[in-house]
């Protein structure tokens, strides 16, 4: 959209429009006058080559003629001749036929009084048997004439013959030739400008009345703020190639230097991404999983005149913010923890003073100290195994938040997470453990139509230069044929969204963070789903050479 003031100026100039027009007229004017001065020239030449052509074969025919000879042999042979040859010459339009003696004394002459004088103009090829044609100034001005012998029987040169026409007759001919040139030439050239005319609205129309200047400047800030904005931008055609992508797209969606005019679909982006950049509908804050980002993308179909023209897509990375919200999920998972367990010590609390009340202390002694045993238990054993304390937590919040809800959440006695530190970041492992163990829990809860104790078995090791993670719960099992489907955004085995978010989410950026790190899960059926996470023991910077 044009904005006032924002280009413009007060010297910006004739529009793109009107400048094309001035210069589709120059250049109209410029070839039609360029074409009639060559056709102007051309029919000059042709003028001169039909003269010589038409006065050659006059004097030709003369010179043949038997009169001619016959009248030669006369005592005066100018009074036979003369009328011959003013007949001829209006018969065939020359301006002169002038016959006269080897020794150039005229015969004929269109000014009878001429006759009897000499000849002016060059006779010497006649005189050698040679017929030709120049353009000379005789008694009747500039002409273009032909010269040629008369031969007897013997072939002796007896006479010779000129026919000529003269070069202001030439000139009169051309000047009829110029009218109709000249209006061909200005009819040319006003169809050429109502041509240039009509071209020139239509550009207008669709410029907008923008001058070059301006469109340049308009250009260069447009295209500044594309490749500024730090969302990323891409326009598709209604085929689905790309027409238009920013600096932030290409970094977002980790594509080609120069994608444009490539299909959206082979440029290896997942195909639920694709599927919603080319969607019909608009498509609004939706979140997709990549290998390495969590995208938030708008889809907006531009039309025009009701008709497709393509699509207006905008990327957000939304990563860091996930991480942050699956920390906050998990500090809330925290929260609601340390709410169970104040609940619970409290309950607790009273159960003791209850029994010192009743004026039994061995078992209220021996009451909190069974229940303090179990928790330390747990608690030394997540503690030692884990050295990282946000993972640690972790681990605690989600036993306590799994009992809550009445299931068994079981850590193995071996579970160690040594060496990993370094190798992969604690927010990778949070993301990971925690959704699995979310997913678990879930599916063991699922489990209890089935008649069996909903329970979650978490065992990780560090061995052979890779760290194994496996959750098992005991709900109704997982198709390892679905593998490949389970770690992708939107896949679930649950009804519809709830009001956490969009479902699917978890296991898609589980997925994520393993490839990441160029790990494996593996999906097996054992009594229920088992899930088991292979992460390569390597530094990130390995991982990314």
């Amino acid at each position: 959209m044009r904005r006032k003031g924002m280009m413009a100026g007060p010297g910006k100039g004739w529009s793109l429009a009107r400048q094309l027009l001035v210069l589709q007229a120059a250049i109209v004017g410029l070839l039609v006058v360029v074409g009639a001065v060559a056709a102007y020239m051309d029919s000059q030449r042709a003028a001169r080559v039909q003269a010589r052509h038409t006065v050659t074969v006059v004097a030709l025919t003369i010179a043949d003629a038997p009169s001619v000879r016959a009248a030669l042999s006369a005592t005066e042979p100018s009074r036979s001749l003369q009328p011959y040859a003013e007949r001829v010459r209006h018969d065939t339009d020359v301006d002169f036929v002038t016959i006269m003696s080897p020794e150039g004394v005229r015969y004929t002459h269109p000014n009878p009084s001429r006759i009897g004088q000499h000849f002016v103009g060059n006779t010497a090829p006649a005189l050698a048997g040679r017929t030709f044609s120049e353009t000379y100034t005789g008694t009747l001005g500039p002409s273009v004439r032909t010269v040629t012998p008369v031969f007897d029987d013997a072939g002796r040169v007896v006479a010779l013959v000129a026919v000529g026409i003269t070069i202001h007759t030439i000139s009169a001919e051309l000047r009829d030739r110029l009218v109709p040139l000249i209006a061909v030439a200005v009819g040319v050239l006003a169809f050429g400008i109502a041509g240039s005319w009509l071209v020139s609205t239509r550009l207008r129309r669709q410029t907008r009345g923008v001058a070059p200047g301006e469109l340049r400047g308009m250009f260069d800030y447009y295209e500044a703020i594309l490749h500024a904005v730090r969302e990323g931008l891409v326009l598709l055609d209604r085929d689905g190639r790309i027409v238009l992508c920013n600096d932030a797209a290409r970094d977002l969606l980790d594509l080609p230097p120069e994608p444009e005019g490539r299909d959206a679909g082979r440029l290896g982006l997942p195909p639920e991404l694709v599927g919603a950049m080319n969607s019909a509908e608009p498509r609004t804050d939706e979140i997709h999983v990549g290998d390495t980002r969590v995208l938030v993308v708008n889809t907006a179909p531009v039309r025009s005149r009701d008709r497709a023209m393509g699509n207006v897509v905008t990327l957000r990375d939304h990563t860091e913010l996930q991480a942050l919200l699956g920390e906050l999920d998990t500090v809330r998972g925290f929260a609601e923890s340390l709410r169970s367990q104040a609940h619970e010590a409290a309950n607790r609390l009273h159960t003791v003073v209850s029994l010192v009340e009743l004026d039994r202390p061995a078992q209220a002694v021996e009451f909190a100290t069974a229940e303090l045993r179990t928790a330390q238990r747990l608690t030394d054993r997540v503690v030692g195994a884990v050295r990282e304390p946000v993972l640690a937590a972790l681990l605690l919040g989600k036993s306590t938040e799994a009992a809550e809800r009445g299931v068994d959440l079981e850590v193995a006695d071996d579970i160690t997470i040594d060496g990993a530190e370094g190798a992969v970041e604690p927010r990778d492992l949070v993301t990971i453990l925690g959704n699995l163990i979310d997913n678990a829990v879930d599916a063991a809860i699922e489990g209890l139509a089935e008649d069996r104790p909903p329970r979650v078995r978490v065992t990780a090791a560090t061995s052979a230069g890779e760290l194994v993670i496996e959750v098992r719960d005991t709900g109704p099992g997982l198709d390892p044929d679905s593998a490949q489907d389970m770690f992708r955004r939107g896949w679930t085995t649950k009804a519809a969204d709830g009001p956490a978010g969009p479902r699917g989410l978890g296991l898609a950026l589980v997925g994520q963070a393993v490839r990441r790190y160029r790990g494996t899960i593996e999906v097996e059926r054992d009594g229920g789903a088992v899930l088991r996470v292979r992460l390569p023991l390597r530094s990130p910077e390995e991982i990314s050479s």
